[in-house]
């Protein structure tokens, strides 16, 4: 990509940053849209808060609910997908022996949300074993099926994995999840700007997404998106004033989870903004080109490091897990940044540990190189 596209970002010029994926980068205008509502709070916070913040909240998840295709009235706006599923998991009626089927590809934050809740209820987060390099969907799927079993209550996974950078057949096993009348949630954490997502059509019960990776809005804006017939039965993680609220709307689901007390909804208020700059600079086309890139940037990796690439291209968007013989991934990665200007993740995961690289706008085959080089040196 272009200096050009680089300049358009908060990002320190000096830096080689190949970690978009971690916690997203904001565009300059759209910081400048976080500080005008920020701005606008401060001038009149009553006026902000209670009398016009509903009306500014319901244009942001109208927005985005055309971005992603589905009803506004559906989705609710947390800080990230964390508390959204933390929100959805302690909610569920799960029973002694019920089962939450899933993969050993899961975010870690989520496997001790699962691991909480199942020593509280006696149920059992079970692990499917997602082996590498994966080969085909078909694979995936077969090998996911033989997990499902008669106490089979919810099936929980990653759109895009997070540690291994993987996508996933999601499509498919929403549908599976609806052939058995298995509570279906998947954690979409990814996805939002990095590929095509339309909820309607994987029509899962639950899913979550942040808008502060790929989409590059502030940090601290997610959804949570519930399928109409179960929003009823999720409690609100923290009780406030939108439980058996004075004014309801005609939705208990928004009531519950929309109205929090004192949090700060400059970030929720951006999403506008974030998606008429997504369409502005033609981002699909720009996502098509970093996946390319990444593409070749992983072959170019792999062939250093003398690894086979984890999974078949079909797996790939804009990350790349790449497998790296290392005892000490934090002070490598501290290396890489301290003395080179390189910011990439490297972190153990099983017996295995990975060097992730994400693709953005900002990001060049130059970067890729620089970082081929940082290493040869180490």
């Amino acid at each position: 990509m272009s200096n050009t596209l680089k300049s358009l970002f908060l990002l320190d010029p000096d830096t080689i940053y190949l970690n978009h994926g971690s916690f997203g980068a904001c565009p300059k205008v759209i910081f400048d849209s976080l500080t005008s509502w920020q701005k606008r709070l401060e001038e009149d916070p009553v006026k902000l808060l209670e009398f016009d913040v509903i009306d500014h909240i319901e244009n942001s998840r109208e927005a985005l609910s055309k971005y992603i295709h589905c009803h506004k009235d559906d989705i609710v706006f947390f800080p990230n997908p964390t508390t959204a599923l933390n929100t959805i998991i302690k909610s569920l009626d799960l029973q002694p022996d019920d089962e939450i089927l899933t993969t050993n590809h899961e975010y870690g934050a989520l496997d001790r949300t699962w691991n909480f809740i199942c020593k509280k209820k006696g149920s059992k987060y079970i692990k499917k074993n997602i082996k590498l390099p994966l080969k085909s969907k078909i694979d995936f799927i077969n090998t996911f099926k033989d997990g499902i079993t008669k106490k089979t209550k919810v099936i929980f996974l990653s759109h895009i994995t997070s540690a291994t950078g993987l996508i996933f057949p999601v499509e498919e096993i929403c549908k599976i999840a609806r052939d058995n009348q298995i509570f279906c949630i998947i954690d979409g954490a990814h996805v939002p700007g990095h590929i095509p997502l339309n909820i309607s059509e994987l029509n899962p019960d639950i899913y979550t997404g942040a808008c502060h990776k790929w989409m590059c809005a502030p940090k601290g804006t997610s959804f949570l998106y519930a399928k109409k017939n179960i929003q009823n039965d999720i409690d609100p993680l923290v009780v406030s004033w939108g439980y058996e609220s004075e004014f309801p709307s005609h939705s208990q689901f928004l009531d519950y989870h929309q109205w929090q007390g004192t949090n700060d909804p400059s970030a929720y208020l951006t999403v506008p903004s974030v998606i008429k700059f997504l369409k502005e600079n033609d981002w699909t086309n720009i996502s098509n080109i970093c996946h390319n890139t990444n593409l070749e940037a992983r072959e170019k990796i792999n062939s250093f490091l003398k690894q086979k690439p984890i999974s078949s291209d079909e797996f790939i968007g804009q990350m790349s897990s790449i497998e790296i013989q290392c005892k000490d991934p934090m002070a490598l990665r501290k290396k890489l940044y301290n003395d080179h200007n390189i910011q990439v993740p490297i972190y153990k995961w099983g017996d295995k540990t990975f060097l992730r690289i994400s693709i953005q706008a900002y990001n060049s085959m130059e970067d890729v190189e620089k970082l081929i080089l940082a290493l040869d040196k180490i």
